[in-house]
């Protein structure tokens, strides 16, 4: 298992809005194709279709939970992956659990969260 926080400056209405909506996660990945929606049971692409999946709970602009997996997996492999965004003042508390993935990955996804998505997040919202 996979669990990070981080302390992000936005509301957690804005952090929700680019975890769910293609263009705005795009422009935070430097225009990384992604196709996200904010429509639970929906499929999701990201990444240009490296990382996909589907929308399993979409709690606005408090959770995200995903059937999440990479595309060199084996098929009909996915982790489930969770967003739970906690309002702090003009900042946003958000905690990442990422479960169901193969031993082997954990030091890689570890790394990759923080490289592909905190990183590219905190610039995005300097801007």
């Amino acid at each position: 298992m996979i669990k990070q926080e981080i302390k992000l400056a936005a509301p957690v209405e804005k952090i929700y809005n680019i975890l769910t909506n293609s263009q705005h996660f795009s422009e935070m990945t430097g225009g990384a194709p992604a196709q996200i929606t904010a429509v639970e049971g929906a499929e999701f692409s990201c990444f240009g279709g490296m990382i996909h999946g589907r929308n399993i709970e979409l709690v606005e602009n408090q959770r995200i939970i995903l059937a999440w997996r990479a595309k060199p997996w084996k098929q009909g492999l996915y982790s489930i992956v969770s967003f739970e965004l906690i309002a702090a003042g003009a900042h946003t508390r958000l905690i990442l659990t990422h479960t169901g993935f193969a031993e082997d990955q954990q030091q890689h996804l570890a790394q990759g969260w923080q490289d592909n998505y905190w990183q590219p997040m905190q610039q995005y919202l300097q801007r």
